[in-house]
């Protein structure tokens, strides 16, 4: 299946929230929906999900207009929606009953999917005598229980610690390799690079960058080189390179265990290292600059940080 959202517009009364956002993700792969709160994510989700009808634009799946209706969605929203007095078992059975599994068959499920959250003692336990981590798991497994066709996940990590975020993330690279369609927003940066080939960063109600997570990343890291040195700190060896490489080079940006400059000519690499070795710098790295997301996203979404 290829889900496409083409030209997403919504409004609220005189606001207009989606500038005409457009993405695409296939079965088998993860897309990650990026950006900061009051970007449009949630709104975008909510029209999926048909919650929301749009004002413009459209959503297609396999080049066809999307009915949700139609498909099994397993949605894990950022704000939890399970009953905190409600024992595990009879809420799963009974979203399970809702989305068209028989009695029998929600119970099954319901059994197994504890079982691979490894919450099974929990079975006849109230929601709300479980740990935030354990609850987590449970929503999880509620989101999954009917096994559904797409999943699209918010926020999933959430409160988890180490273990449990391990089992989360083992339980989504199986649905990824058992080919669903996956959809997936977090603000834990790593995470999204885990699992997502794709991403989408929205920005304002628009889509500000979009595409393949590895050639985003070469683009960004073009032209650009990450150094530092064994004997001085990156402030110190900044102002070095400002005032005696300027000719070749401009400092970006200072971190804390390397500074990052751009190359004022491609073939400048050589040059740099050079000049660099001449001026007697005990180099610790020179090479390539790969962005993480977590720097991606802040150029293209930081405008108000």
């Amino acid at each position: 299946m290829k889900l496409e959202v083409r030209g997403l517009r919504k409004t609220f009364g005189e606001n207009e929230v989606l500038h005409g956002i457009s993405f695409s993700v296939e079965s088998g792969s993860a897309l990650g929906l990026l950006g900061r709160n009051g970007a449009g994510k949630t709104t975008t989700i909510r029209i999926l999900m048909d919650v929301f009808k749009s004002t413009g634009g459209t959503v297609l799946l396999d080049g066809k207009p999307f009915q949700p209706k139609q498909y099994h969605i397993g949605y894990l929203p950022e704000e939890r929606g399970l009953y905190p007095k409600k024992t595990v078992s009879e809420q799963l059975i009974y979203l399970g009953m809702l989305r068209g599994l028989s009695a029998k068959e929600a119970k099954e499920k319901m059994r197994w999917w504890l079982e691979r959250m490894g919450v099974t003692e929990y079975e006849n336990r109230k929601l709300e005598t479980l740990s935030k981590g354990n609850q987590q798991k449970v929503q999880l497994a509620q989101t999954l229980i009917c096994n559904p066709d797409i999943i699209i996940l918010d926020e999933p990590f959430s409160g988890l610690d180490p273990v449990n975020s391990q089992i989360l993330k083992d339980v989504i690279k199986e649905q990824i390799r058992d080919g669903k369609l996956v959809i997936f927003s977090s603000h834990q940066m790593s995470y999204v690079e885990e699992f997502c080939e794709d991403i989408a960063i929205l920005n304002h109600g628009e889509v500000v960058l979009s595409g393949d997570l590895r050639e985003i990343k070469r683009e960004f890291g073009r032209d650009r080189l990450a150094l530092s040195s064994l004997d001085e700190s990156t402030s110190d060896l900044a102002r070095r390179l400002n005032d005696m490489f300027s000719d070749l080079l401009e400092v970006e940006k200072v971190k804390k265990d390397r500074v990052i400059i751009r190359k004022k000519h491609p073939d400048n690499k050589n040059a740099i290292l050079s000049r660099l070795l001449e001026q007697d710098v005990d180099l610790e790295f020179f090479g390539l600059y790969e962005p993480s997301l977590n720097d991606i996203f802040v150029e293209k979404a930081g405008d108000e940080a």
